[in-house]
């Protein structure tokens, strides 16, 4: 009778064998020293070369000054500004123009306002993909997006990184759990198919 439990014990055996082996991706999170065999985590004891690889992953493969640089420049994000600049501008001319300069105001019709109000939006639009040119290129140089994720990611508790990792992969995290123990019950069958 316990031949036919070969297979459960099999697909037990599978079953905790992933689950340990998912487990020691995480933990012990210290090195620990164990009959002499030096043992961490996988992610615990790599995360300085993990921190160094997506630093490099993220600065070089996902964020691009230029592609930030044309997103911005795109006509249709000006056209959206626009609006904002014209209002700013119109406030300006209509009250701080005036406090500025009082003895301007009598010279200053609504005609008068409205053509320094095209002129500055014109012009402000033909500065405005140069400025963002010049700006994302400051930025490319002062910011070190690979330094940024590097210092991020070492910075991060193992706890912290266990819980991202967890929150991404759990269901799969599951599903070797669910094979190690499918595996095993087959590896089992086979084992009973086999003595009987």
């Amino acid at each position: 009778m316990t031949i036919y439990l070969i297979p459960f014990i099999s697909a037990f055996i599978g079953w905790f064998t992933n689950w340990i082996a998912i487990k020691m991706l995480f933990h012990p999170k210290e090195e620990k020293n164990i009959l002499g065999l030096k043992i961490q985590g996988i992610f615990p004891k790599r995360q300085q070369q993990f921190a160094e690889k997506l630093g490099i992953l993220v600065s070089k493969e996902l964020i691009s000054f230029s592609d930030i640089a044309n997103k911005i420049n795109n006509p249709e994000t000006i056209a959206k500004a626009i609006p904002f600049i014209e209002e700013h501008i119109d406030q300006f001319i209509k009250v701080k123009l005036k406090e500025e300069i009082p003895l301007l105001s009598m010279f200053i019709t609504d005609n008068t306002m409205g053509s320094i109000k095209r002129g500055m939006v014109s012009e402000i639009e033909s500065l405005f993909p140069a400025l963002i040119t010049k700006m994302t290129s400051g930025l490319q140089q002062d910011l070190d997006i690979e330094k940024i994720v590097v210092d991020k990611v070492k910075g991060f508790s193992s706890d912290k990184l266990e819980e991202i990792l967890n929150a991404i992969m759990s269901k799969e995290f599951r599903f070797v759990e669910i094979i190690g123990a499918f595996l095993g019950f087959i590896i089992g069958l086979i084992q009973v198919l086999l003595t009987m």
